[in-house]
């Protein structure tokens, strides 16, 4: 009876190499956990700004300058509310005209507005062109973008 009980003293249930490996992995799986929750929460705060061209009707007569101009159907899909300072329309490389205003969306609202953009004098738009419209924000950031054809 003695020597089974030394035997059972001497033994250790776990040597301190795999002790410490084990405390290591908890850590770390602990901090990764941590920092995914963190940087969920951050991003919730910050939040970002994001609109949609949900539809473009270009309105007037084809080609025929100065009475023609382009309707913009607008919704928010961002988490912030989004300012419209600039609107850019272009075809091909060349700036056919720029809007500029200030015209607000909440977010997450289902809403959509609408921007009427009046072609610079002396050009009108052309049936079967392609336009592209960038919107930024008044600090110059985009907002989001579309390609329309007339």
């Amino acid at each position: 009876m003695k020597k089974v009980a030394r035997r059972l003293k001497s033994r250790k249930a776990l040597s301190p190499v795999v002790a410490s490996i084990i405390l290591i992995a908890v850590t770390v799986a602990v901090s990764i956990a941590v920092a995914a929750w963190m940087g969920a929460l951050t991003f919730s705060f910050m939040g970002s700004e994001s609109l949609t061209v949900t539809n473009v009707q270009f309105v007037g007569t084809s080609g025929l300058a100065n009475s023609n101009n382009i309707t913009l159907s607008i919704k928010n899909t961002g988490t912030k509310q989004a300012t419209i300072g600039l609107i850019k329309v272009n075809a091909g490389k060349n700036l056919v005209t720029t809007w500029t205003g200030n015209s607000t969306y909440a977010p997450s609202t289902g809403a959509t507005g609408t921007v009427k953009i009046q072609l610079t004098a002396g050009y009108g738009w052309i049936t079967g062109s392609q336009y592209m419209i960038t919107l930024f924000d008044v600090s110059g950031n985009s907002l989001g973008s579309t390609q329309a054809t007339a």
